[in-house]
């Protein structure tokens, strides 16, 4: 049995293994912070049931924490303190000793109970293959992290290892924690990681659907831009050729000299070439309708 302040954690589970930074503000929390440097820095890492409780009782607080050491301590001008913990072990709260001005607890740690066997090497491998494709899909877990867990060979470890990485309701990973077996650790969070990937690949299916979607329609949109506007060209165009069959028909009909029928004619046989809309053609229309005229 060990005497040990505890801090509660709103909407977070430490395991084993991991290191964290926290962020603490209520008062009791950091009184505990500061028995816990005055000691040796060994601290109880213990959740809330309800994360939006500011002030927890000893009825509030899960039974099952997790040992932990301080490995540094920042207070900020706000009066908060940024700590960065690290899990060690996990353990039981016995009773509170006290839960006045901090929280102090009297903890028993608890023991992995299993021994390796096949049957946890071949779960190991399962989790493995599962956490890979797992990584595949969420792309807020970097892809490193498959490599390194794939080094490691002790059952419990990997479990804590995995787990808080995974995106799992608190109740999810506080049952984790309080499993003393490595094999139903292993086994249930094989479960929960099949279900996760359903959802992932429900979402991915979604994703994809949806961005074939903006783009049928971003290429519709553009096509019918392009339509649109070929067939303004193309109205202009017909426009255009008709004003040329007038001034040809004009020219035809028309007395004047043979000096003016040849520059009139090599003016019209420019203005052929032109772009309907560009400014020179409108100057030698001009012109030619001056000569008719």
């Amino acid at each position: 049995m060990r005497k040990l302040p505890l801090l509660p954690l709103r909407d977070i589970i430490v395991f084993p293994h991991m290191v964290v930074p926290l962020f603490v503000g209520r008062e009791k929390s950091i009184r505990a912070l500061d028995e816990a440097m005055a000691g040796g820095k060994d601290i109880l890492l213990a959740a809330q049931k309800k994360a939006k409780t500011n002030e927890p009782t000893p009825e509030d607080i899960f039974a099952v924490g997790t040992l932990g050491v301080v490995r540094q301590l920042l207070r900020l001008p706000d009066g908060t303190v940024k700590v960065h913990v690290e899990g060690r072990k996990r353990a039981r709260i016995r009773q509170f000793l006290q839960a006045e001005t901090f929280f102090q607890v009297e903890v028993e740690e608890i023991e992995d109970a299993d021994d390796p066997t096949v049957e946890i090497e071949a779960l190991m491998r399962s989790i493995n293959t599962t956490f890979e494709t797992y990584v595949k899909l969420n792309k807020r877990v970097l892809p490193e992290l498959v490599v390194s867990v794939a080094t490691i060979d002790d059952p419990a470890r990997l479990a804590d290892t995995i787990v808080a990485q995974l995106t799992l309701k608190l109740h999810d990973k506080q049952q984790i924690l309080e499993m003393e077996s490595p094999a139903r650790r292993l086994e249930r969070l094989y479960e929960l990681m099949q279900a996760e990937i359903e959802i992932l690949q429900v979402e991915k299916k979604i994703r994809t659907r949806v961005k074939k979607q903006m783009e049928k329609t971003q290429k519709e949109y553009y096509l019918n831009e392009q339509m649109q506007a070929i067939q303004k060209e193309l109205g202009e165009r017909d426009e255009f050729k008709n004003e040329i069959q007038e001034l040809e028909e004009k020219i035809r009909t028309k007395r004047m000299s043979k000096e003016a029928q040849v520059k009139v004619r090599k003016e019209l046989k420019k203005l052929k070439m032109m772009s309907p809309m560009s400014a020179e053609a409108t100057v030698v229309r001009n012109y030619i309708d001056w000569v008719l005229s």
